[in-house]
């Protein structure tokens, strides 16, 4: 055809002679003059670059945005863009009506659509590089284009062209729009005056730009960098992935997202609102963040009814091909061409498939703006109630804590559960009134098309409604019930794993697994329940739109007549109006159970926040409500008596005095009982002073009501002027989850000689030795991984480094030996506080130390019995002194028997040795050669891996997880799905099928001739109904038995990984245990075994659904329009990449975001458990300023999460758009030419609508997989650690019943260590023990008396020699057998959670007469007997119900319950006292007069009786003899021993 600027076909289209602007062609050729100026000017400066960068302030990104208007100008763009596409596709459309083709009808317009483009490029980098005087180009462009535009609509008004043409009004909107874009650069002139004035304007950047450390760009993009997140490519780029491993990767979040500005929004907003709390705090979240809300309101609605355009646009694809003239010929014509209507423009199928591609780009960017503004709201919500329950904890009563009302764990959730459940209705609140309008015009949309039976059709979703309401409510019940089953079986598995070393001593394994066992089972049956109602879930939402299609369709034929058609354009269109109404139905049961959850958390933060304070005016020195008097700060409260306070002229009287109290009265809560009562005492200024008195008396209680945490209800307390914060070290010792030096310093300057001295004074030196990295050593919450007595110490220690004028020790050597307290109580208190002239109130049970202090305040029943000095109480109160002076000389006596060699802090030394490695051994490990990747796998095996997501999962972790599901159900699995999605194709297809046919034959036969309703036209539609109907039901069943089958499979793996786990495991050396950390073995039965129970069944049904769907809707479309082949190939290339960029980085996210949350937990626990430390040292501000950094740091990181799947979503969509504009192109394109049915046709597009979907969700089920998986590859990474061999032996069959009968053994050159990487524990030891001997092994701490014990158990490898048992090695007896035969106690008692009975006896198969006889043995019999229930007295988890003596007692029951004819005590009566221990060594020589008995002494004179001493030095026997035989020997190293015990 031939081709013209004005065409051919119009010999007076080059014709002027009445004037050039009547000449429609000349007046398009005008238009072209501004785009062309635009581009002639712009692109030598764009891409020549004009050296500006001198001009640009330094910062780190090019996104700061320098001109006003800059949102308008955006909007405008992209409607300008709009409108240029309308006008293109206008202009072609009203072309093909002509003979010839007139360019001057779309070329203009296609080149003020690249003028557009450019123009918005042009201003981009204008705008980045901070130079507007370039700006005057736009200036001159819009001018222009206004200007031609403005002519060419005065062309039209004069020519008669009505405005209900379609040009016209394209043309009125580009006038509108240029003569905004004229007013926009006019603004910018006047805002920055970078021309016609004198002085320009200079503008800074924001402090968020200049910050380097604030990479989270979304609130300073342009708005097309908002919508796609397009500034995020760089995250996703190979070269930056690798630094997505740690949180400072991700910055700072921006001032708008940091949590304290959010919190000084919502603070004011709380402030302004009064009434109830509960009603007050929703009121002030919604008016402080009442603004991104609408916006993400307006963004939903927006996204809701451009959803319906996709239908609409189907229908009318459809119609339009179904119709018989499919041109349409337009009436109009002025200027020598056709002026055609909006209608005859939606005529045609093209410029349908471009709004249909238009509509559901605008739809998808809509939404995901939506969903990001929804979730930064509720982000921003979350770190604003963060900080207002963190300073609530700073001001917390600390009676709130003490009486149980509120406790660590239950702060500690309503930070990480309630707050999130906040942060999710705000998440889904525009769902609250938005789904209701989408359901409003939904129906109204179905009735449109099809009548009453689409409100059939939809009364089938809203009779199914309720019942899906009631499965999510179960699922919520069933797994409450599932989490107090796991919550028995973690606390089952804790208790093992954490008594593991006695379990196998005494070959308890499997009792204690079959107890698991069984508790598994329990919690299978619930999660039995909870994958059938799963499973019914997951087949509500797939059966719920075929019943409610298949409705709707039957009852359409059958309540049919001639003016009711079942068109293929009716059916698709409803086919996808029925998957879009369907989707909020579902999501509204979602939103009411979070709405419900939000109105509990709210409910449960109100009262938290409603909660008792410590009142400003009980604290000390508070700046509001103290008063400063000559020198004196004091509160006072007025009582009956009148107002207490010191007189005005007993300045000098108190110069000497630091703090005083007079008539004081003090209670835990306002309202509460006074605890101490007429308080009247004082405390010299630069002096000691010691609190004494009995238990319960009140001593610390006087320590907590000076320091301001209990409430004075009368009376007065005067601080003098120089009392500053207060060092103050209480009785239970609180430690942080940092280092030894952070925990000492606490926030102070490091003084390194001051430093020194501290350790030095509190003798925390050899036991930091110990530690891997000494003083960087990272202590564990609480100091988990310390002894009382060194936690003690620190905390003492960091009193003594502050500089601080006052100094509170709370009963600081209650866990201290008493040599340690000596040197702590001469070289700390009475040296180094004496020398700084700091005053030191010290509580303590330990009298000797009273003779040191220069002032004593006596307590007794929370009164002050008297004060002053020991000569004042000796004169004042003689009744009270002597019975000081009776319990001190009972306290020197006792010092006298304790162990010089072996004390208690000798022991914490060595157990903390075994617990922790060497530092040779840390430095060893740091020095390995990084090219053992393979040993390092390895190791990483051995140790358990510590990241919660892999850097890739390997097909070697899908392979096991398949494994585990077994065969059958895997087979059984795949064929219903496959069934399933081949049913529900079928289905459609024969819809596709059946409304072709009948549009068919009703185009062949007319209108007039179809009367009969229930055969139209000669067309049966029974066969067609039939068979429609058993497919739709017949994919209703196959979608039931299809997510039975997924849910019974993730049950079996379930099932099959967790039994091969526990089993695994608990026969592991000893060594496993020792070397891998509790956490991360728990953490294999708690998070990974959630994931694999309950997530990876959900995640795996979802990714095969939906990659089913996928596949298939492709092949549909494919055989539909072959030629889709050719779009779909770069299509799935762009989408391979999206993903594969997206999984690897949302992995690392996902990581960080989980990390993000822990240090922000556990600063609330240390706060909550040391508030009273926190206030005490007056570090609120200090520990306030941590709470911000990790409250943002867990935002910033959750914000990166939320943008990267936004990232995500909209690239998926936009690939989705995609795919449909191809399928419709192609689809319109076969139909016109090559006679492709309309059924099939509107098939397509349906499909190709709703794989849109679920291109989103395969990427999503895959990166949740991936990170699932990742919880198989850690529990089969512990399956694979070797076990120990219990039961083959070479000589099994020749272990007699009765072995060993006699107890007679031989060690002959024994060497053993504890792993083949570290030196023998023992060396070449020779020993000969006969039958019935008593034999004390003894040492200094390190010997090697413990691994002798345990080589006798084979609990470590013996790499030489051999033990010899009545005759046979104890190498050539199976485990199981050896340690069930010899009996051991241990030095540290250990009980199980169940009965007195169970803990003596777990295998159940001895009577209570022995029980009873080993009770009586133990000395226990009278105190088990005073209990109710006796030997069914129930034992709490690690036996806590009974002290650390008690334990002991039962352990030694439990020994002699098994009646062993070889018995170990290793250490046994360190927790008893010296009397019972004296009763219990008789017993022990009488009950086991005829067995052989060896005892590892804690106190050496403990084995004065026995018949032979073994004494080890560095793990060799250096004496070995008769007690008599070594004490003869005065050189001897027991000699010594003995000595040093007197």
């Amino acid at each position: 055809m031939p081709l013209a600027f004005c065409g051919r076909d119009n010999g007076s289209a080059y014709q002027v002679d009445h004037g050039v602007f009547n000449n429609g062609c000349f007046v398009d050729a005008l238009n072209l003059v501004p785009h062309v100026f635009l581009l002639l000017f712009t692109f030598p400066v764009l891409f020549i670059g004009w050296g500006s960068q001198s001009s640009k302030v330094q910062i780190h990104h090019s996104t700061w945005l320098h001109f006003p208007g800059h949102n308008l100008r955006w909007l405008l763009t992209f409607l300008l863009l709009f409108v240029h596409l309308c006008e293109i596709a206008e202009g072609m459309v009203s072309d093909r009506f002509l003979q010839t083709r007139h360019l001057h009808l779309y070329i203009p317009a296609i080149m003020g659509f690249v003028a557009a483009i450019t123009s918005i490029v042009y201003y981009h980098n204008i705008e980045t590089s901070n130079f507007p005087k370039l700006l005057f180009a736009l200036l001159l462009y819009w001018l222009l284009a206004l200007t031609m535009k403005g002519i060419k609509l005065a062309q039209f008004c004069e020519h008669g062209v009505q405005p209900s043409t379609l040009r016209f009004c394209i043309t009125t909107f580009l006038v509108i729009i240029y003569g905004l874009f004229l007013g926009v650069e006019l603004n910018v002139i006047r805002a920055r005056k970078y021309m016609f004035f004198k002085i320009p304007v200079h503008v800074h950047p924001s402090e968020d730009l200049q910050d380097l450390g604030v990479h989270f760009l979304q609130p300073f993009v342009n708005l097309l960098s908002q919508a796609t997140f397009w500034w995020m490519n760089p995250l996703f780029s190979s070269k930056s992935s690798h630094h997505l491993h740690s949180l400072q990767a991700l910055g700072k979040p921006p001032m708008s997202m940091r949590a304290i500005g959010n919190y000084v929004r919502l603070y004011n907003a709380l402030e302004a609102s009064k009434g109830e709390l509960s009603k007050s705090l929703w009121r002030t979240i919604f008016h402080a963040f009442w603004q991104p809300l609408l916006l993400s309101t307006t963004f939903r609605y927006l996204s809701d009814f451009l959803a319906f355009a996709a239908p609409l646009c189907i229908f009318g694809i459809v119609h339009h091909l179904n119709l018989q003239d499919k041109a349409i010929q337009p009436e109009t014509r002025h200027l020598g061409v056709f002026f055609i209507s909006s209608s005859e423009f939606l005529a045609n199928g093209y410029v349908l498939a471009v709004l249909l591609f238009s509509s559901l780009i605008l739809q998808r960017t809509f939404l995901q703006a939506s969903h990001y503004k929804a979730i930064e709201t509720g982000v921003r919500l979350r770190g604003s109630l963060q900080i207002m329950i963190y300073n609530k904890i700073l001001r917390f009563s600390t009676s709130n804590l003490s009486m149980g009302d509120m406790t660590s764990g239950q702060i500690s959730n309503l930070m990480a559960i309630d707050l999130n459940q906040l942060m999710w209705f705000i998440f889904l609140c525009p769902n609250l009134w938005a789904l209701p309008v989408q359901i409003i015009v939904g129906v109204l949309l179905l009735y449109h098309l099809l009548g009453v039976s689409a409100l059939l059709g939809t009364a089938v979703i809203a009779l199914l409604f309720p019942l899906q309401y009631w499965i999510a409510m179960r699922l919520a019940e069933v797994q409450m019930i599932t989490l107090e089953h796991t919550g028995s079986r973690l606390k089952q598995t804790s208790e093992m794993v954490r008594g593991i070393k006695v379990l196998k001593l005494y070959a308890w394994e499997r009792i204690f697994c079959r107890n698991v066992s069984a508790t598994r089972a329990q919690e299978l049956a619930s999660l039995r329940s909870f994958a059938l109602t799963t499973a019914l879930s997951i087949f509500l939402n797939a059966a719920i739109p075929i019943a409610a299609i298949m409705m709707t369709f039957v009852t359409h034929v059958l309540m049919s007549s001639p003016n009711f058609d079942l068109s293929p354009a009716a059916a698709f269109a409803s086919m996808s109006l029925f998957h879009i109404l369907v989707t909020p139905l579902f999501i509204l049961s979602n939103v009411v159970r979070v709405t419900v959850k939000a109105l509990v958390s709210m409910q449960k933060l109100s009262e938290f926040l409603a909660s008792e304070e410590v009142h400003d005016e009980c604290r000390i020195n508070s700046p509001m409500e103290t008063k400063r008097r000559f020198g004196i700060i004091s509160r006072q409260v007025s009582g009956n008596d009148g107002e207490q306070t010191w007189p005005e002229n007993g300045h000098d009287k108190c110069e000497n005095i630091a703090v005083k109290v007079e008539c004081a009265t003090f209670s835990w809560q306002s309202q509460g009982s006074p605890i101490l009562r007429d308080i009247t005492m004082h405390v010299p200024d630069g002096q000691l002073t010691m609190i004494v008195g009995k238990v319960g008396c009140g001593k610390s209680s006087l320590l907590c009501a000076l320091l301001g945490e209990m409430q004075l209800s009368g009376g007065s307390v005067c601080w003098n002027w120089r009392r500053g914060s207060v060092a103050y070290a209480a009785q239970k010792p609180w430690l942080l989850n940092a280092t030894v030096e952070e925990n000492i310093t606490f926030g102070s300057p490091y003084n390194k000689e001051r430093y020194d001295l501290v350790m030095e004074v509190s003798s925390l030196k050899p036991d930091i030795d110990i530690l891997p990295k000494g003083h960087q050593t990272v202590i564990g919450e609480r100091g988990i991984n310390l002894s009382g007595g060194q936690r003690q110490r620190i905390g003492v220690a960091r009193a003594l480094y502050q500089q601080t004028n006052m100094v509170f020790l709370d009963d600081p050597f209650s866990a201290l030996d008493i040599h340690l307290s000596d040197h702590l109580m001469q070289e700390g208190i009475l040296k180094m506080l004496r020398q700084d002239q700091r005053t030191a109130v010290v509580v303590t049970h330990k009298l000797q130390y009273i003779t040191f202090a220069d002032w004593i305040i006596a307590m007794s029943g929370g009164n002050v019995r008297g004060q002053g000095t020991l000569t004042d109480f000796q004169k004042n109160d003689p009744e009270l002194h002597q019975l000081w002076t009776t319990l001190i000389n009972r306290q020197h006596h006792e010092l006298q028997k304790e162990t010089v060699k072996d004390s208690s802090t000798m022991l914490e030394r060595k157990n903390l040795r075994r617990a922790m490695y060497s530092k040779e051994a840390y430095l060893r490990s740091q020095s390995y050669d990084e090219t053992e990747a393979e040993d390092a796998e390895v190791e990483a095996r051995v140790h358990g891996p510590q990241n919660l997501h892999d850097s890739e999962t390997s097909w070697r972790e899908v392979r096991r997880y398949l494994e585990a599901c077994g065969p059958a159900l895997l087979i059984l699995m795949l064929f219903s799905q496959l069934l399933k999605h081949s049913a529900m194709l079928a289905s459609d297809y024969w819809l596709a099928l059946w409304t072709s046919k009948a549009s068919t034959n009703r185009s062949s036969h007319g209108n007039n001739s179809c009367l009969n309703s229930a055969e139209w036209c000669g067309f049966d539609h029974g066969w067609y109904l039939t068979g429609f109907v058993v497919l739709c039901s017949l994919g209703m069943l196959l979608c039931l038995a299809s997510s039975l089958a997924v849910e019974g499979t993730g049950l079996r793996a379930a099932r099959a990984l967790h039994h091969g786990l526990l089993s695994r495991l608990v026969f592991a050396p000893m060594r496993f245990f020792d070397t891998t950390p509790l956490g991360s073995i728990l953490n294999r039965f708690s998070a990974d075994t959630y994931m694999i129970d309950q997530l990876i069944p959900i995640t795996l049904e979802s990714l095969v659904r939906s990659s089913l769907f996928c596949l298939s809707a492709l092949a549909v479309i494919c055989y539909v329009t072959p030629f889709f082949v050719l779009a779909l190939i770069p299509l799935a290339v762009a989408y391979y990449f999206i993903q594969k960029h997206f999984r690897g980085a949302t992995r690392d996210l996902q990581e960080l975001d989980d990390n993000a949350q822990l240090p922000l937990l556990s600063l609330i626990t240390e706060t909550v458990e040391g508030i009273s430390t926190i206030r005490a040292f007056r570090h609120e501000t200090r520990f306030r300023q941590q709470a911000f950094e990790k409250i943002d740091t867990n935002n910033i990181s959750c914000l990166f999460l939320s943008a990267a799947n936004r990232w995500l979503e909209v690239r998926v969509d936009y690939v989705g758009a995609c795919i449909v504009l191809a399928s419709a192109l192609a689809s319109i394109t076969r139909s016109l030419y090559y006679g492709l049915s309309s059924g099939l046709v509107g098939l397509g597009l349906a499909y190709s609508l709703m794989v849109s979907n679920f291109l989103n969700w395969v990427v999503k089920n895959l990166a949740d997989m991936e990170a699932q998986l990742g919880a198989v590859h850690r529990v089969c990474s512990l399956m694979e650690v070797q076990s120990e061999d219990y039961e083959t032996s070479p000589d099994q069959q020749a272990v007699p019943e009765n072995w060993p009968g006699q107890g007679d053994i031989h060690i002959d050159n024994l060497t053993v260590r504890y792993d083949t990487t570290l030196s023998p524990a023992l060396k070449c030891v020779n020993a000969t023990i006969n039958p019935g001997q008593k034999v004390g092994i003894c040492g200094r701490t390190g010997s090697g008396k413990s691994s002798l014990s345990l080589a006798f158990f084979r609990m470590l490898d013996i790499c030489e020699g051999k033990i010899i048992v009545d005759g046979k090695d104890i190498t050539d007896i199976p485990l199981s057998t050896l340690r069930s035969r010899v009996s051991i106690i241990m030095q540290d008692p250990v009980l199980f959670s169940g009965t007195i009975r169970f803990n003596l006896d777990p295998e159940g198969t001895c009577k209570d007469d022995l029980l009873w006889s080993a009770l009586e043995i133990a000395q226990l019999k009278n105190m088990v007997t005073a209990l109710s229930e006796g030997l069914d007295t129930p034992v709490t988890e690690g036996g806590e119900n009974f002290s650390v003596g008690q334990r002991q007692l039962f352990c030694l029951a439990r020994a002699f319950v098994r009646k062993s004819t070889i018995l170990i005590m290793d250490e046994a009566t360190a927790a008893i006292d010296m009397a019972t221990e004296k009763i219990l060594q008789k017993v022990v020589m009488t009950a086991f007069a005829s067995h052989t008995v060896v005892t590892i002494a804690h106190r050496v004179s403990n084995i004065l009786e026995a018949d032979k001493v073994l004494v080890l030095s560095q793990g060799e026997v250096v004496e070995y003899g008769s007690p008599s035989e070594l004490l003869a020997r005065e050189e001897s190293i027991f000699s010594s021993l003995v000595r040093s015990n007197k």
